[in-house]
């Protein structure tokens, strides 16, 4: 069974697994891409699943995008 996110949820895991704070107070859907705030105090996007699966937690200057294969 998937386990359904919620913005608290969310809000939570952020806090505890990252530096980055999310000022999105609302969550539709993993399709969303959600604001965050990085460390650097630059705001950025991504989805919660990116930021969850693949450890993009920071903005694109402090964690650049990795190289296309």
């Amino acid at each position: 069974m998937n386990k359904q996110w919620t913005i608290g949820k969310i809000k939570e895991f952020v806090e505890n697994n990252s530096e980055s704070k999310l000022l999105t107070t609302e969550y539709h859907g993993f399709s969303q891409k959600l604001l965050f705030k990085c460390t650097c105090g630059s705001n950025f996007e991504k989805t919660f699943k990116k930021f969850k699966n693949n450890n993009q937690r920071k903005c694109d200057v402090c964690q650049p995008p990795k190289a296309a294969r």
